[in-house]
């Protein structure tokens, strides 16, 4: 090493020994800047914030969401078709109203003779304007706004941009197929960031909204419906001491998590998962044999 190197490397470690250690603001600004850096070591210097007392909890859980929103697709996230609200475009207003009404959503897929036959979004606030107005609309064909369609397979954050672009706030969801597989709404994907979004209408308390009776003769059952309760309901005898709800029970029995489409009979019911994720099974179609 020549004489004006080594004085160099001299130099440099000498600054670099009067350098105060970055704070973790500068370390995260630094992170965001472009700088070479990974995801877990943001999150990593989000956490040491959080336990430095400079953010608090909730922040931090929203920040780690903001983060792992991007790793999400819609698919993960989204109300599945079994769980969906859509009206028939030939039903009678009064129908529609009172279906509004009972399920207290703002915003509905209107499908024609056929569930995926798509025909738009009708919204609670023009169904209303149209049946209060002095020439209103002849059919709901006329109040129906266009219905914004996407893959299972988009990436959260990018659905995100979308809807904040649009001022969109529900997408059908299509499967590989091009049928309909669900809907997601902007509140599904601000959850995924934020954490459970409870309103007016979120009543975990009321078991009957956890049983629903479909046309077909089936039921819809939550997956957090209490043994107690699906027993009461269907006259049925589960044992309800070592697992609480129907759910745990027939993961149970499955042997492993569940995936959607998976079916197992208990006793006189057939059990068909509805939908599922990576961490929990949410619903399923319930047959009761005899009755089917």
């Amino acid at each position: 090493m020549s004489e004006d190197d080594s004085s160099t490397h001299t130099e440099l470690q000498e600054r670099r020994s009067h350098e105060k250690p970055r704070s973790w603001l500068e370390r995260i600004s630094s992170a965001l800047s472009g700088e070479p850096s990974s995801r877990e070591d943001l999150v990593e210097l989000l956490r040491d914030a959080q336990s430095d007392g400079l953010i608090a909890a909730d922040t931090l859980r929203m920040m780690e969401g903001a983060i792992a929103v991007s790793d999400l697709t819609v698919g993960d996230v989204m109300i599945p078709r079994s769980q969906m609200v859509s009206l028939p475009a030939d039903a009678r207003f009064l129908d529609l109203m009172k279906q509004v009404v009972e399920s207290g959503h703002s915003r509905f897929p209107v499908h024609g003779e056929d569930k995926d036959q798509i025909l738009g979004v009708l919204l609670a606030k023009d169904l209303l304007r149209g049946v209060v107005a002095d020439h209103g609309a002849a059919s709901v064909h006329e109040l129906l706004r266009p219905a914004v369609l996407i893959p299972e397979s988009k990436r959260l954050n990018v659905l995100l941009r979308e809807f904040r672009q649009s001022r969109n706030h529900m997408a059908i969801v299509i499967d590989e197929h091009g049928g309909v597989a669900g809907l997601v709404t902007i509140e599904d994907v601000l959850e995924q960031i934020v954490g459970e979004i409870d309103d007016e209408h979120d009543e975990a308390e009321d078991p009957t909204a956890l049983i629903a009776a479909q046309a077909d003769g089936q039921f819809v059952v939550d997956a957090l419906t209490p043994i107690a309760d699906f027993n009461e309901r269907f006259g049925a005898d589960f044992d309800d001491d070592e697992y609480d709800t129907i759910g745990g029970l027939v993961t149970a029995a499955i042997g492993h998590l569940p995936e959607s489409g998976e079916e197992l009979t208990l006793g006189r019911f057939v059990f068909r998962v509805a939908g599922a994720d990576a961490r929990r099974v949410h619903a399923f179609h319930v047959g009761v044999l005899g009755d089917v």
